[in-house]
């Protein structure tokens, strides 16, 4: 498949986020068909350096044999759980790990799925954290002027909305 035909596809099915459509009239999506380390490649063999790591997420690499290995043996025991009202031995073991890592006043780990959920954990926790402090008035938030913290509605809140 070329890069052309790809974007073709992917116009008439989706909306990027951080992403103005229109702008891609002028400015086409970079289809990428795989990555290997600090490399992308789009269909037609042009490679690309991954200078944000995806958006900062995949720092080591992408198909980092050790991590894809790790995630193999992982999914074949138990491919995802939620942890409301659950638990597994993966995620206890990780949070005592992070905990070693910490200040010790530092006893709970919270997971999120992605940077915007967590800055609404975030705001959250505080929220209720003054709430349970018998100073449910105390409710503003500081933010760095122009910040970015995400996409989702409290994180934009905390940030520059455009």
């Amino acid at each position: 498949m070329l890069n052309s035909k790809f974007i073709e596809r992917d116009l008439s099915v989706l909306w990027h986020p951080c992403t103005q459509m229109k702008d891609h009239e002028t400015f086409p999506l970079i289809p990428i068909r795989r990555g290997e380390g600090v490399w992308l490649e789009d269909f037609d063999g042009k490679r690309y350096i991954d200078a944000i790591s995806s958006w900062w997420v995949n720092l080591f690499g992408h198909a980092n044999p050790y991590i894809n290995a790790a995630i193999c043996d992982q999914i074949e025991t138990l491919e995802h759980v939620l942890l409301a009202g659950f638990t597994h031995e993966p995620i206890v073991e990780l949070s005592e790990r992070l905990l070693k890592l910490t200040p010790s006043n530092l006893t709970r780990c919270f997971y999120a799925d992605n940077g915007s959920a967590a800055v609404e954990v975030a705001l959250k926790m505080s929220f209720h954290y003054w709430r349970n402090q018998g100073l449910p008035k105390k409710t503003k938030f500081i933010s760095k002027q122009d910040s970015y913290h995400g996409e989702t509605l409290g994180a934009l809140a905390v940030g520059v909305v455009e």
